[in-house]
């Protein structure tokens, strides 16, 4: 049984199917079992804990801690994933950028963070092929779709 909580620090209200995309991607990703939060802040806050932890004194839209770098997963195990904040003034604007509803929006900031606790990355060219394919193929399957 997995145990995520989301912390709404914003006051956004948060529906059921973000509940949905976490089970769905923690299934997809063989992780059942596992525990992490999921932080929503407005901009202020993510500016100073993207300064604080990146050194980037910017808004951002979603920033992950992974409590798993380096660390050996046992089968079987409970798997502390890790934090991530996701920033709703930030998401509500990409949302109404790239032309879709926010429900999408929301659920890619979600399956992203989620994708980085788990390890992937998208800092070279491979990486990032690899993570926004898992991204769009669990969107897809949920029918969260552009």
């Amino acid at each position: 049984m997995d145990t995520v909580t989301v912390n709404d620090n914003y006051g956004y209200f948060v529906e059921d199917y973000v509940f949905e995309v976490i089970q769905a991607t923690l299934c997809h990703e063989k992780a059942e079992g596992s525990v992490c939060s999921i932080i929503l802040v407005g901009n202020e806050e993510i500016q100073k804990i993207n300064y604080q932890y990146r050194n980037v004194d910017a808004i951002t839209d979603v920033i992950s801690f992974a409590f798993e770098d380096n660390q050996m997963i046992l089968p079987d195990s409970m798997r502390v994933l890790g934090d991530i904040y996701i920033c709703i003034p930030r998401m509500q604007e990409q949302a109404i950028l790239y032309g879709h509803s926010e429900k999408r929006e929301f659920s890619f900031l979600i399956v992203h963070g989620l994708l980085h606790l788990l390890g992937y990355d998208h800092i070279k060219p491979e990486e990032e092929k690899i993570m926004f394919a898992l991204q769009d193929e669990i969107l897809n399957c949920l029918g969260i779709t552009r």
